[in-house]
C-alpha cells in the first residue's frame, strides 16, 4: 500500500512539473481579425502567401482558379500570382525541392491548404493560433535558422517575414508559484526595425490568416448566406404551417 501511495505522489510531482515547464513556454493566443468576407483583405493575404509562404508551403488542394471568388480576375492572377506554374488551373504547388527541405528544416513543411482547421486548440481557433504564431518570432542564436517562436518553441520554421516586421526579442519577468520559477512574457524590445509599423505588421498577418481560413473553406460564406435564408424560409414556413393548423382543428371538438 505504501508503494503505491509513494508512487501517486511521485506521478503527481511529475504531471505538476510538466505542467509548469509547458506553461513557461507557452503564450495566450491573441484573437484574430475575423474578415473572410473582406475581399481587399483576401486579396492582401492570397498576395503575400504566394510571395512569402508557397516557396515551402504547398496548398494542394486549393486551386489558382478559385481566386476568382475574392474578386481576382484570371488575367490578374496570371499576371501577379503564377510563380510556381504557368496555367491558372493548376493548383498550388511549392516550388522546393522536398529533399532538400528535409534536409534543411528536418522535416517537409506541412501544406497549408486546411492549416486553419487544424490548429484550433483550447487557447481559441486555429486563425487564433496562427495570427500568434506569426506575429511571435524572434531571435534566437542558438537554434539553426536563427529564429524561434513563442508560440511553438524551437519551430523549424525560420521568420520569413521578419523584414517587415524587424528583429525582436521577448522579454520575461522571472516567477515563483508553488515552489517553481516560471518565466512570465512581459512584452517585446525591438532590435531593429522592420520596413512596417508594428500597427501595419499585425493588418498585414491579419490578412494572411484571413486568406489561409478562407483557403480552408472556400465555400463558408456561401453556406452562411444561404443558411440564414434557409432558417428565415423555415421560420415562415412554421408561422404559416401553425395557422392552417390551427384553421383546420377549430371546429373539432
Amino acid at each position: 500500500m505504501k508503494k503505491i501511495i509513494l508512487t501517486l505522489i511521485a506521478a503527481v510531482g511529475l504531471v505538476t512539473g510538466a505542467a509548469h515547464a509547458a506553461g513557461a513556454d507557452t503564450i495566450a493566443w491573441d484573437k484574430a481579425p475575423n474578415k473572410t468576407n473582406d475581399l481587399a483583405s483576401l486579396q492582401n493575404g492570397a498576395k503575400i502567401f504566394v510571395n512569402y509562404c508557397l516557396s515551402c508551403h504547398s496548398a494542394a488542394f486549393m486551386r489558382f482558379n478559385r481566386l476568382r471568388d475574392i474578386g481576382l480576375t484570371e488575367q490578374q492572377i496570371k499576371d501577379n500570382l503564377l510563380f510556381t506554374t504557368d496555367k491558372v488551373g493548376e493548383t498550388m504547388k511549392a516550388s522546393i525541392d522536398p529533399k532538400q527541405a528535409k534536409e534543411w528544416f528536418g522535416a517537409n513543411p506541412p501544406d497549408l491548404t486546411v492549416i486553419a482547421r487544424s490548429r484550433a486548440g483550447h487557447g481559441g481557433t486555429g486563425a487564433d493560433y496562427l495570427y500568434t504564431f506569426l506575429r511571435t518570432f524572434y531571435r534566437d542564436d542558438t537554434k539553426a535558422t536563427g529564429w524561434n517562436n513563442l508560440a511553438f518553441p524551437s519551430v523549424g520554421m525560420p521568420h520569413v517575414l521578419w523584414q517587415m516586421q524587424g528583429e525582436r526579442r521577448p522579454v520575461f519577468e522571472e516567477h515563483e508559484s508553488h515552489g517553481h520559477k516560471t518565466q512570465v512574457f512581459k512584452g517585446w524590445e525591438q532590435i531593429t526595425p522592420g520596413t512596417m509599423t508594428p500597427l501595419q505588421f499585425d493588418q498585414n498577418i491579419g490578412d494572411l490568416v484571413n486568406y489561409l481560413q478562407w483557403m480552408g473553406e472556400p465555400a463558408q460564406n456561401i453556406r452562411w448566406r444561404v443558411g440564414v435564408w434557409v432558417l428565415i424560409f423555415l421560420g415562415v414556413f412554421t408561422a404559416i404551417a401553425w395557422r392552417l393548423n390551427a384553421a383546420f382543428w377549430k371546429d373539432v371538438k
